[in-house]
């Protein structure tokens, strides 16, 4: 069950990046994002607030782990993400983001002192040659696809680092908290300590608030989507199946993620299905297979 449930988050996240890629056209990312954050705690907070209360005790008392994994989940990662976007390619942003598997397989070896095992190794490495040969379309040649390193650079290796440093510590998660609860409660956390971000980011940019781009049915649309899936299901789904597995094994289906989009892509955007997307697949199936192997007892 652990392993179709993170298939169902990537491939929910990987419908995000073609939701989101219509969005952004005509509404701005930050604001975006603190939208999609605070209906994504307003609506859990109302369907699970008798839940909430249930629990009031063991969030009060894991408040802090709760606090954390939200800034780095609902706060860092997307805002590190959006800012870099402004300086850096896709293309760059991606290949840091598929580089989180061997984030996390160093941070739980030093952190945690996890057991790394051969196939943990070469699963990360032959789904990361995947996700890299998928992203540069096939054209490992073409070293133009590789631009010089600049803040914009940074702040996307921040996002992924962030993404990783999430998927590492949710081990930490009270597993008596639901996952709903907890989405609640972290997204409502995400949402509070997204407000002076973006008021600050309005400010500083001189960006004035335009309803005309956000009341209207195919945004609203988007939105909700965005709101259900890659925000509300993707993140339950994402938490119970890392909790069951781990971070080391199953933090490599991160690589589903640019493999599903590329698939929807095809089917809702009619963008023409290549060789490379059957190519990239073949190393990143059997590299997730393997990382999710079980290390044998002896």
């Amino acid at each position: 069950m652990a392993y179709l449930i993170l298939t169902l988050a990537a491939i929910f996240w990987g419908g995000n990046y073609v939701v989101g890629h219509f969005l952004v056209k005509n509404a701005d990312p930050i604001i975006l994002s603190e939208a999609r954050w605070a209906i994504t705690g307003i609506l859990l907070m109302s369907l699970y607030w008798h839940q909430v209360k249930t629990n009031k005790t063991k969030i009060k008392n894991a408040i802090f782990v709760i606090l954390f994994l939200a800034i780095f989940g609902q706060v860092l990662f997307p805002l590190t993400l959006y800012i870099g976007l402004q300086y850096t390619s896709s293309l760059n942003a991606a290949i840091y983001m598929s580089a989180t598997p061997c984030m996390v397989l160093l941070i739980n070896k030093l952190i945690f002192k996890d057991n790394i095992t051969r196939n943990n190794v070469i699963g990360v490495l032959l789904s990361l040659i995947g996700v890299v040969y998928l992203i540069l379309e096939g054209k490992v040649t073409n070293i133009e696809a590789f631009h010089v390193m600049n803040v914009g650079d940074l702040w996307a290796m921040g996002s992924a680092l962030s993404w990783a440093f999430y998927c590492s510590f949710l081990r930490l998660k009270d597993k008596s908290i639901s996952g709903n609860v907890f989405v609640a409660v972290s997204s409502s956390l995400g949402a509070i300590i997204l407000i002076p971000v973006m008021m600050f980011y309005m400010a500083f940019n001189n960006v004035e608030f335009d309803a005309q781009h956000y009341v209207n049915m195919s945004f609203i649309m988007g939105l909700m989507y965005l709101v259900i899936f890659p925000s509300w299901l993707a993140y339950v789904f994402w938490n119970k199946g890392i909790q069951e597995i781990g971070a080391t094994r199953g933090e490599v289906y991160t690589h589903i993620i640019p493999l599903s989009g590329g698939i929807l892509a095809i089917l809702f955007q009619n963008v023409q299905l290549e060789w490379f997307h059957v190519i990239s697949a073949m190393f990143i199936v059997p590299g997730i297979y393997l990382c999710s192997k079980k290390a044998r007892k002896n």
